[in-house]
């Protein structure tokens, strides 16, 4: 009478064999290696190769608000007039990075007063400075329409508020 139980391979089970000597000592070697690598680079100071940042060419320091139909009015530190306009349902980037670095001032207990500095630099590039918490946003890494909607803010525009 044959029953499962007397078929061959049934009680053969893969935790009966120990697992490889050889693969857990090259896994614990792999992992050593990397975590001396690592300190022994912190220890010499490596790290991530950063770019030297192009002179500035042009600059604009800029204040934003909130308006209750939902538009950002646009200040230049200068004055208290409106330089431009983001119409209500439009300009998701610039509300983005404004949101987002708004978040980061509120964290730090830093006011809504402190400018923004708008720069081109010399290779071409825009960058967003919150003058406030010192970050510094190179919006060329978010893609040339993006970048864009930054650059018309660095010439006073025809606002309508």
């Amino acid at each position: 009478m044959n029953t499962v139980s007397d078929t061959p391979g049934m009680h053969d089970h893969h935790h009966d064999r120990p697992f490889p000597r050889g693969a857990l000592i090259g896994a614990a070697a792999l992992i050593g290696f990397s975590l001396l690598a690592v300190t022994l680079a912190r220890f010499a100071g490596l790290g991530p190769v950063t770019e030297p940042m192009a002179p500035v060419v042009q600059s604009r320091e800029l204040r934003f608000a909130d308006r209750a139909d939902g538009a950002v009015l646009v200040y230049d530190r200068q004055g208290d007039e409106v330089v431009d306009l983001v119409p209500p349902g439009s300009g998701g980037f610039v509300r983005g990075v404004l949101r987002a670095l708004a978040r980061e001032r509120r964290l730090q207990g830093d006011g809504a007063s402190t400018p923004f500095r708008l720069s081109r630099l010399a290779d071409g590039r825009l960058t967003l400075e919150d003058l406030a918490t010192g970050r510094v946003i190179d919006l060329k890494a978010f893609g040339h329409t993006n970048e864009g909607a930054f650059a018309q803010l660095l010439s006073p525009g025809n606002a309508t508020p």
